[in-house]
């Protein structure tokens, strides 16, 4: 068993908190087994027994008659025995649930769906509810919205380096080179040889997200999305925004299409939990700047597998790693931007931006983080910290190196560390 240690504790602080949990995250990353498993062991070591556990996987064939939702209402309220204990309602992947016309009405009324159930279910006192879904757009935003205040998400992601790592069956050098090739989907570490990894995760990405994507939004332009995926795919770090994908198509692929198609097609790509986005601060004026902005892939491997294996450069896969690591670290994430004033070699006065790879907040907190794969040459170096260099502020700067070196600080306080140390270590931070 991968210990999944920090979204366990979540789970144990919202415990009875009278909120639904709802557990979101792209599919097959582990929410199913951090709830059915992990929790319902924590559960158990806590001397719940196994009877106040209700359990339902509603993507199982056996359950279809609960993807009716007052047949789903009726059955666990039929399980709710006893009246002194607290009863824990696992239900997976909720979105399966269908909405129904409301049979006790002539004109069938308002459309009855798991919402309504879940709300209902939430007036028995002795009940504790958690739910799994795989649609950012069905669960996170609009379902908590429609719970007025009373839906509390964990968001899971695919294995960090570390837990990689801590179940990776092999020479533990080889770990690194294992996760950025194929990333942390938790069925990779039992999978043996390239062949049954890539076409372990290329067929997740055509059978599983993209015919749901397909099937969810009646996409009928096919070869559209498989475009947009592969430009944004080899793009992973760099600056975007629609109308410029939608200017790629036009250039490259002279295909005309209007930016607000490639937006919302990049917006379903990012409701299945594939991709993600980081917007432009301006660090000195603290404010967003808006477009562009920069995309990553929730799963290295996933875009990896997209790409046949072919686009394995580490300076940005590099990038996409650390990204996803603060965002598991609890961090908001933006790309920092610092304005730079000079004079030219005939004294005029000139305006730049200089880019910092990320810019982590949490809270009161917060951390400078550049990403490069080496800075041995000094030029190369004060490169790296140039942005540093013109922000004004005391919050800790760090270099993240692909070589192996021990951490150390250079003369401005800028910290350098190797990109397994910090992977590994959380107080590099």
């Amino acid at each position: 068993m991968i210990a999944r240690d920090g979204y366990l504790q979540q789970l144990i602080s919202k415990k009875e908190n009278g909120l639904v949990k709802v557990i979101t995250g792209t599919r097959r990353c582990g929410k199913s087994y951090l709830l059915f498993e992990i929790y319902r062991r924590y559960l158990n070591s806590i001397g719940v027994d196994d009877e106040h556990i209700i359990g339902l996987a509603l993507d199982d064939d056996e359950n279809i008659r609960f993807r009716n939702p007052l047949q789903l209402g009726k059955y666990i309220r039929s399980l709710i025995i006893d009246k002194e204990k607290m009863y824990y309602v696992f239900l997976d992947e909720i979105q399966k649930v269908k909405t129904i016309k409301n049979p006790y009405l002539e004109d069938g009324g308002d459309d009855v769906g798991f919402v309504d159930v879940l709300l209902g279910l939430m007036k028995i006192k002795n009940i504790d509810i958690y739910v799994t879904g795989s649609n950012s757009k069905m669960l996170s935003s609009d379902v908590l919205t429609e719970f007025r205040g009373r839906g509390d998400e964990v968001r899971v992601y695919p294995l960090t380096f570390a837990e990689f790592s801590s179940a990776y069956d092999g020479n533990k050098n080889d770990a690194w080179m294992e996760y950025h090739t194929y990333g942390g989907m938790p069925f990779i570490l039992s999978l043996k040889d390239h062949r049954s990894k890539s076409q372990y995760l290329k067929s997740l990405f055509e059978n599983i997200y993209l015919k749901d994507i397909l099937e969810r939004h009646r996409i009928q332009n096919i070869a559209l999305l498989d475009d947009l995926l592969d430009v944004l795919s080899s793009a992973i770090g760099s600056l975007s925004n629609p109308k410029r994908i939608a200017d790629t198509f036009k250039t490259v692929k002279h295909i005309n299409i209007d930016e607000a198609t490639v937006s919302r097609y990049v917006d379903y790509l990012m409701d299945s939990f594939l991709l993600n986005k980081a917007k432009r601060f301006d660090v000195k004026g603290r404010k967003y700047i808006g477009s562009p902005i920069k995309y990553y892939y929730t799963d290295i491997g996933l875009r990896n597998a997209r790409l046949n294996f072919r686009q394995t450069e580490e300076s940005h896969i590099m990038e996409n790693i650390i990204y996803n690591e603060l965002l598991v670290r609890g961090f908001s994430v933006d790309v920092g931007v610092v304005e730079y004033n000079y004079k030219d070699q005939d004294g005029r006065s000139k305006k730049t931006n200089l880019e910092i790879d990320f810019v982590a907040n949490d809270g009161s907190r917060r951390y400078y983080i550049q990403s490069a794969l080496t800075v041995g040459e000094e030029e190369k170096r004060l490169q790296e910290i140039r942005p540093y260099l013109r922000v004004a502020d005391s919050f800790k700067k760090i270099i993240v190196v692909k070589d192996n070196i021990i951490p150390w600080y250079d003369e401005n306080g800028v910290m350098y560390v190797g990109i397994e140390k910090f992977l590994m270590d959380p107080s590099m931070m």
